[in-house]
């Protein structure tokens, strides 16, 4: 309950400052000055974006490159940890409250939680992945199914995401399926090895289903 008493405190905190900003702009003269610093907030944030989805594909190119395994997971970490970065502190609050719900049992504390998370950022794949991992945990395998193709549509090369699709394709006994994703995530992924694990065992049962 602390968690959402803090998060409606700071929904009220936000009101408050949207109102002052509101009012000010009503009471006091507007100044020519004020809009260039508005400019280059956006500039910044826009270079800002920029520079970090360069990065990420500097970094999916090597993870592409790399054949060793430890240098190959290294740079997964990188990646994972820059898609966790929302670019807003109230979204990662969340994220960190609904992952400690979920490690707690807590699935519909950390289901309310995401919610709002992807409500605050439509647009940050993340909140979509973290919410289909918990739609799998509690076994909704087509809202799962539903949150990762929104993922992947907003992030297409998230290869968390596809081992989630394959592993529920898997599931519910789609293993041609299954597959076919499995070979997108080592596409992206090649050292992966619970990728290659996984597929050599769809392999090795599409195979004596043949026989």
């Amino acid at each position: 309950m602390r968690h959402f008493n803090l998060i409606h405190t700071l929904i009220f905190v936000a009101s408050l400052t949207i109102t002052g900003t509101a009012h000010s702009e009503v009471t006091d003269p507007v100044t020519t000055s004020s809009i260039p610093k508005a400019t280059t907030t956006a500039t910044k944030k826009n270079k800002l974006s920029l520079a970090r989805a360069e990065r990420l594909d500097e970094l999916f190119g090597e993870l592409k490159r790399e054949p060793n395994f430890g240098k190959a997971k290294r740079l997964a970490s990188r990646i994972t940890i820059s898609w966790a970065s929302s670019g807003s502190a109230t979204a990662n609050a969340l994220m960190v409250w609904a992952q400690q719900a979920m490690r707690d049992g807590r699935n519909t504390d950390a289901m309310e939680l995401l919610d709002q998370v992807i409500v605050l950022l439509p647009d940050y794949a993340e909140g979509w992945n973290r919410r289909a991992t918990l739609h799998y945990v509690m076994r909704n395998y087509v809202k799962s199914m539903a949150d990762i193709e929104q993922t992947l549509a907003l992030e297409p090369r998230h290869f968390g995401a596809l081992v989630g699709m394959a592993t529920i394709l898997s599931a519910i006994g789609e293993d041609d399926k299954a597959l076919e994703v499995y070979e997108r995530v080592l596409s992206i992924y090649p050292a992966n090895r619970n990728a290659q694990a996984s597929m050599i065992k769809l392999m090795q049962k599409l195979e004596k289903s043949e026989i």
